[in-house]
């Protein structure tokens, strides 16, 4: 026991004694954009550095191939009339999942080549907003707007099989007018069997689960609030403590008071950082993987701006408008925007 104890020790201190991270010398930022007619992309899932699956409005799923240069393995998906909405995708492994917005709701899954539909929703309040696997890749968590006085949530623990919502009396009491935003399926964030969901409107507050949605804590933020277009977009963690919110005004995108803050300590607190003080308005941000979380990308109808410095401050990289943007690795990622795909290359 006292070995073990030395090592852990030994491990702690190495762990501590790691140089201070470096910011990269960044030549370009580089932005290829590949047309994909007809379908608003707000949902991306990153497959390898050639090609991403994606959802989106018209009824579209598919997977993009650099390669080929065209969408391939499209599920058009309709149930008698409806055309379904997609701003989430998720992915188990194996399986592909897509689920619409607006009522009915609209869960499906895509397992080799086969459509089913594996959960709906009738309600005239219904409207989902993003959806998640845990890392185990058998638990998943999708969040909706409320339909009663809690967040719409509701769960998988077969892999997707089969999905329950979650009651009121396990979930914390929402304050009318406070719901979420299907802006880029990235206002939740997933590490281990944790789980953060951030909300909006009337108010902006970070949901946490430690135990795939069983509990639930809530937490204030400092994040513009009060009004409907307003409050948290986006959540992104770099550990279990270090993560970074994003958001703003959507009626307003040009502002940038209190729309991005930090913590340190797992979501409990939350600083402003960059207050008044570009970016505005964003709908994703994202840290870039292998940086410590020093450097992080936040994409919106704004643009697309870059930290190196943990978010305190910021330089716009592109004017262009995304809605969502995922990493491959550290020099790679795919974005999503209204009709196409993008795909972004840092080069040293």
């Amino acid at each position: 026991m006292k070995r073990l104890s030395i090592l852990i020790s030994a491990l702690i201190i190495l762990i501590s004694c790691q140089p201070p991270y470096q910011p990269r010398t960044i030549e370009s930022v580089v932005i290829k954009s590949f047309t994909i007619a007809n379908t608003s992309i707000r949902a991306i899932q990153v497959i390898d550095s050639n090609s991403v699956a994606f959802a989106g409005s018209n009824g579209v799923i598919g997977i993009f191939s650099e390669e080929e240069k065209f969408p391939q393995a499209h599920f058009p998906i309709y149930q008698d009339s409806i055309t379904p909405n997609f701003r989430s995708i998720a992915f188990n492994g194996k399986d592909y999942f897509a689920l619409s917005i607006g009522n009915p709701a609209l869960l499906y899954r895509l397992s080799e080549g086969e459509t089913s539909l594996v959960y709906s929703e009738n309600h005239k309040k219904v409207f989902y907003d993003s959806m998640h696997f845990f890392e185990d890749n058998v638990h998943a968590i999708a969040v909706g707007d409320p339909t009663e006085n809690c967040a719409s949530i509701i769960v998988t623990e077969d892999r997707g099989k089969s999905w329950r919502k979650l009651p009121c009396t396990s979930l914390p009491v929402f304050e009318e007018g406070e719901a979420f935003f299907a802006a880029s399926n990235t206002n939740i964030k997933i590490k281990g069997s944790t789980v953060w969901i951030v909300s909006g409107g009337k108010k902006a507050r970070i949901l946490k689960s430690n135990d795939y949605g069983k509990t639930w804590k809530i937490y204030n933020t400092p994040i513009v609030q009060g009004k409907g277009p307003q409050g948290i977009y986006s959540i992104d963690f770099y550990d279990m403590n270090q993560g970074i919110i994003i958001g703003g005004d959507y009626s307003k995108p040009l502002e940038n008071t209190s729309n991005k803050a930090i913590t340190t300590d797992g979501g409990q607190t939350w600083t402003l950082v960059a207050d008044a003080q570009n970016p505005n308005y964003k709908s994703c941000v994202q840290y870039v993987p292998g940086t410590q979380g020093q450097e992080i990308f936040a994409v919106g109808k704004t643009g697309v701006s870059f930290s190196n410095d943990a978010g305190k401050t910021w330089k716009e990289v592109s004017k262009e408008g995304h809605y969502a943007i995922q990493f491959v690795d550290k020099n790679t990622a795919w974005l999503s925007g209204n009709n196409r795909i993008g795909k972004l290359t840092l080069k040293q």
